[in-house]
């Protein structure tokens, strides 16, 4: 018997962060926090790997897909949330997580610097939310 992904991720949010990829947001939200960095300090390697994305987002989708745990917390209104809202905590409240929440609220997202580790983390911290 095989094991099919199930959709954790959305090729359309996916494509939609690509258009701000040259600072690696479609890198982070498929859990490539280390590409992803490299895009933020190189404007998407200079483009060239921006370009290149564009066709390696399907692949990229699916291995999201298989690697991340599905579960009662959606992964794309997380993203949604780090991204619009991430600097109120909006993110760290649908998680349940309170005290980060109201703390990230108070300091704006602990002054950048707890933004920068969510963008690096969600997907595990989604991950193990789900895996509970």
């Amino acid at each position: 018997m095989t094991t099919s992904a199930v959709n954790t991720h959305s090729k359309v949010i996916g494509y939609v962060l690509w258009l701000f990829g040259f600072i690696g947001a479609h890198r982070f939200y498929y859990g490539k926090p280390i590409s992803g960095t490299v895009y933020f300090f190189t404007c998407g390697l200079f483009l060239i790997g921006w370009l290149i994305d564009l066709f390696l987002i399907p692949g990229m989708d699916r291995q999201a897909d298989l690697r991340f745990m599905p579960g009662r917390l959606d992964y794309n209104v997380a993203w949604i949330l780090l991204a619009f809202l991430g600097a109120f905590g909006a993110h760290r409240f649908y998680m349940g997580k309170w005290p980060t929440g109201l703390l990230y609220l108070f300091t704006v997202g602990l002054f950048g610097v707890g933004l920068l580790y969510d963008l690096w983390t969600l997907n595990r911290q989604i991950s193990a939310i789900n895996r509970a």
